[in-house]
């Protein structure tokens, strides 16, 4: 497990289940993905556990949020064994401190019309993750925000990829790592293992595209 993120970065997120993970695992993917926020593919911290012993260690295990209240999120943490926190919504420097003191990556989501987009500095943080506007709903939005925010850090491109879409949009953006969950499903929060496994191969092709750029 990478104890950071590198280019060709590729999460597999909302898994829900053990096999979905061992499948992930299997996959070649770098990261899996539970969710503890309000979604189909929400979490509780002992289901969780689950997916995540079957995960095994070759993967970075990411917990993600979104709008809870710091004690919440802490308490989801005391509970489940993971090596990164992905936050949607406000990252208050209290929440920021306790997840360092926890030797945590912190990964920020901003969506592409978030107000803080601009002005958000992912210097505090170990990667941000570029999401549309409507977070989990496997819709596509437009990377032209991108044009004007050059990001000084890792970023990772999410929101509406599919196994053929997502080595077009490493091209298109120069993404350090991209992140997936509607886009591998045969149904919320069950993953199909065919699509994972190609989503993991476009995005290796896509990023092979631009080694040279690096």
């Amino acid at each position: 497990m990478a104890d950071t993120f590198t280019r060709g970065f590729v999460k597999i997120c909302g898994v829900t289940n053990p096999q979905d993970a061992r499948d992930v695992a299997a996959s070649g993917a770098d990261a899996l993905g539970v969710i503890f926020a309000a979604s189909p593919r929400r979490m509780e911290p002992g289901r969780a556990r689950e997916v995540l012993e079957a995960a095994g260690r070759s993967l970075m295990r990411v917990a993600v949020f979104r709008g809870q209240p710091d004690g919440e999120v802490l308490a989801v943490l005391d509970e489940v064994d993971v090596d990164a926190v992905q936050v949607h919504g406000p990252l208050g420097r209290d929440l920021l401190d306790a997840l360092r003191a926890r030797s945590l990556l912190v990964v920020k989501a901003l969506g592409v019309d978030d107000e803080d987009f601009a002005s958000f500095d992912e210097r505090l943080v170990d990667a941000v993750l570029v999401d549309g506007p409507r977070p989990g709903s496997g819709s596509a939005h437009s990377w032209d925000p991108l044009a004007r925010r050059h990001f000084r850090g890792p970023f990772i491109a999410a929101g509406g990829l599919t196994p053929d879409s997502v080595a077009t949009t490493i091209v298109l953006t120069g993404a350090w790592g991209v992140d997936c969950a509607s886009g591998v499903e045969a149904a919320p929060g069950r993953k199909d293992r065919a699509l994972v496994e190609a989503f993991v191969a476009g995005a290796r092709f896509g990023f092979a595209s631009l080694e040279d750029k690096w």
